[in-house]
């Protein structure tokens, strides 16, 4: 027999925090002698923000790591943990930070639709981008002096389907930080904007972001904005620039809530000790690269810029060899200068362009690269487009497929639904002049691909407009900034020379920034490329039309910019993406009449609903004979809509009149040519159509008075006839009489 020993008095206490806290997060309210969240180390924060409950609890939750908050808004709850490893991690020159956002389908109360595998495998992409986001508010908060592993993982636990988790991920990941022992520079905070019906909404449900003009999420600190994703229904730069000011404003009482509970918990930071720099090698460094780094980075090609930065690093430590043998701790020397080399070209690029908007290639600081478009480049597909900007190539594709052909999405926090827009984005190491592992998409490649999506999205055709699923694949040929812009005007230009009706033309650029050390001074860059896009202190991408934005990624270096830095940026790509415009429009200004001819056509029937059992058949026999017979593709929808897809055209003609027959509804006065099925006492049925049936009666048959029907008339035999009516019972009554 089993045996159950007595739980202890703290046990029972614990067991009783536990139900006391599930009453209380259900909304119910109750009172019982257990002991209390304060006697257990548990702390429990209860806010309000933008309209909604927020809660807060410490101390509950996976204690072992560094930092853990559990936060809930809404009913959407997710566990943020924060871990720092206890020593450095050898042999790295960067800040090993990983940040992992975790979806669960128990969250959603749903079990993994695959019939084999039930548990969850790799992060969808929506888990891979909301990580992202995370991650890109957070990075510039650390001293990237730290080479101890760090990371982040927040784990969704509860989701509502109203309140999207990686919001109070966000929030919570910054609250981990700081009131763990891990140094870091917080808080940060953020929040989500849309707009319907002309006002602003923060962290809006689903249905309202559907609704809305825009989703934007802005984040920073108390000062600065620091990251921005955005979509927008080809929104004015104007109406942009208001909602995240407002969102930036929002999310300060974010800000203002972690500063009170850091102040309250007291958290210790851990000291971490950095080495201290040696100036006698920086002097050395510095004197020995002064005549020859500059002359490396100033230059309009790349190659002589990637081969003249090689040259100056290789005789740099060259020169430092010879210069220290004797010294002890040689290795470490030559890897701290490394470290000091790219510092020299960060100071080197961002004094002449404050000094005197000295740019590397010598352009002006709004001043675009060379550009160049062009469609119709593969010889063999739907559409094709290839768009190059300076030495940035991008190859964009287009494939047009049935409706069938749309991309099936289940995660965590979406149900069974259908995609017919899809943009895949590929970085080949040889896009760099560089070998590299070929395979499967990276979270940047997806990161890239979906932010193009996103600004291709607003233009693209509805359904009923144009019935195809449509994928668009962007292939980077070289890369020297922003190939993820230069993917959005490929594929618009492929769009339109496969003749895909889109609404406008959609071109992108990436802006950058140059602050002093002070933050005050700064210059804003247009079009950054090489040094500008790796030193700079901003990556700021801004997609869309001639009339508005569509989609905007920010990600920044230092603490974050002002709002009238981002008013700037934005008027500033808004007139290099006119130009991109212009470019663009002089190869192609609208989508080609007629789709390629190597493209399937589809035509679209509706039928009455009641019909798509005669169409489907029982098993699929039906659907399937006319599949095998004409080659076409036929997807039917609940509304009766059917889609037919097929590259022939006669194949194309026979199943529409396949499933015309299958599907009509008759009216008297109809005329057909069909066979005697059956013959009867008192008439003949008649196939007038394949399995559907009418009845001439005797007295229909013939002007003429006749006896039987099998007097004049035999089975199999052709006859002419017409629909005289169809009575209540919906049976159709032929006649043959002329």
């Amino acid at each position: 027999m089993k045996k159950f020993r007595r739980a202890g008095k703290a046990e029972w206490g614990y067991i009783g925090h536990l139900i006391q806290s599930v009453i209380e997060l259900s909304g119910q309210r109750c009172t019982h002698s257990f002991v209390s969240s304060h006697q257990m180390g548990i702390k429990r924060y209860t806010e309000e923000f933008a309209g909604k409950p927020l809660v807060i609890e410490f101390g509950r939750l996976a204690n072992l790591a560094n930092g853990s908050v559990y936060v809930q808004y809404g009913n959407t709850a997710v566990l943020v943990t924060a871990v720092m490893s206890s020593s450095v991690r050898a042999g790295i020159d960067y800040m090993p930070l990983s940040v992992d956002y975790e979806e669960r389908y128990y969250a959603a109360g749903k079990i993994k639709g695959s019939k084999w595998i039930k548990r969850e495998g790799r992060p969808s992409d929506e888990a891979i981008l909301s990580g992202r986001l995370i991650d890109r508010s957070l990075r510039p908060r650390f001293d990237h002096r730290i080479r101890n592993d760090m990371q982040i993982v927040a784990t969704v636990l509860s989701f509502d389907g109203q309140n999207d988790p990686d919001m109070p991920a966000l929030f919570g990941a910054s609250l981990a930080l700081m009131t763990s022992d891990i140094p870091f520079n917080g808080p940060v905070a953020s929040t989500r904007v849309t707009r319907v019906n002309g006002k602003l909404i923060f962290n809006p449900t689903y249905e309202e972001r559907g609704a809305g003009d825009f989703d934007i999420v802005v984040a920073g600190t108390s000062n600065r904005i620091n990251m921005i994703e955005a979509g927008a229904s080809i929104t004015p730069e104007r109406d942009v620039t208001e909602a995240i000011a407002a969102g930036f404003n929002e999310f300060q009482k974010l800000i203002n809530l972690q500063k009170k509970i850091v102040n309250e918990m007291k958290p210790v930071k851990r000291q971490l000790v950095f080495a201290e720099e040696d100036k006698d090698l920086k002097k050395a460094v510095d004197t020995f690269l002064e005549p020859r780094l500059e002359k490396a980075i100033y230059t309009k090609i790349k190659q002589e810029y990637v081969e003249g930065v090689a040259k100056a690093r290789k005789e740099m430590m060259e020169h430092l060899k010879e210069a220290y043998k004797d010294s002890d701790g040689l290795d470490k020397k030559l890897k701290e200068a490394e470290h000091l080399f790219e510092e020299e070209i960060n100071d080197i690029v961002h004094r002449n362009v404050l000094a005197s908007e000295k740019r590397p290639d010598f352009r002006k600081i709004d001043e675009l690269r060379d550009l160049s478009a062009d469609t119709n480049v593969l010889p063999h597909s739907h559409g094709s487009g290839l768009f190059q900007r300076g030495t940035t190539q991008v190859l964009s594709i287009l494939t047009l497929a049935a409706p069938g052909m749309e991309q099936w999405i289940e995660t965590m926090e979406i149900n069974l639904t259908k995609k017919r827009f899809m943009h895949h984005y590929s970085f080949p190491p040889y896009s760099v002049g560089e070998t590299g592992r070929m395979g499967g998409a990276g979270r940047r490649d997806i990161g890239h691909g979906a932010l193009a999506e996103r600004a291709l999205l607003p233009v693209i055709p509805s359904k009923d407009e144009f019935p195809y699923t449509i994928r668009m694949v962007s292939e980077t040929l070289a890369s020297n900034g922003s190939s993820s812009m230069a993917s959005v005007c490929g594929s618009s230009l492929a769009m339109m020379d496969g003749g895909v009706p889109i609404k406008s033309a959609v071109a992108g650029i990436a802006m950058g920034v140059m602050f002093d050390q002070k933050g005050e001074k700064y210059k804003i860059l247009t079009d950054i490329q090489g040094p500008e896009d790796h030193h700079g202190d901003m990556d700021f991408k801004v997609a869309g039309t001639k009339d508005g934005i569509t989609a905007m990624q920010m990600d920044v270096k230092v603490e974050g910019i002002t709002e009238e830095v981002l008013e700037k940026a934005l008027l500033q790509a808004k007139q290099a993406r006119l130009q991109i415009l212009e470019t663009m429009d002089a190869k192609i200004s609208e989508p080609r009449p007629d789709l390629s001819p190597l493209a399937p056509r589809v035509k679209t029937l509706k039928i009455n609903p009641e019909k798509i059992g005669a169409v489907i058949g029982k098993g699929g026999e039906t659907i399937n004979k006319i599949i095998d017979e004409t080659g076409a593709q036929i997807d039917i929808e609940d509304d009766g809509s059917v889609f037919i897809t097929c590259v022939s055209a006669d194949g194309m003609d026979k199943a529409i009149k396949m499933i015309e027959e299958l599907t009509y509804e008759a009216n008297p006065g109809d005329e057909f040519d069909g066979k005697v099925s059956r013959l009867l006492e008192f008439g003949a049925m008649v196939e007038y159509l394949p399995g559907r049936e009418g009845l001439v009666h005797v007295s229909e048959i013939s002007s003429e008075r006749i006896r039987r029907p099998s007097d004049v008339l035999k089975l199999g035999q052709s006859v002419h006839i017409r629909v005289k009516n169809i009575d209540e019972y919906g049976r159709i009554n032929l006649t043959m009489k002329k």
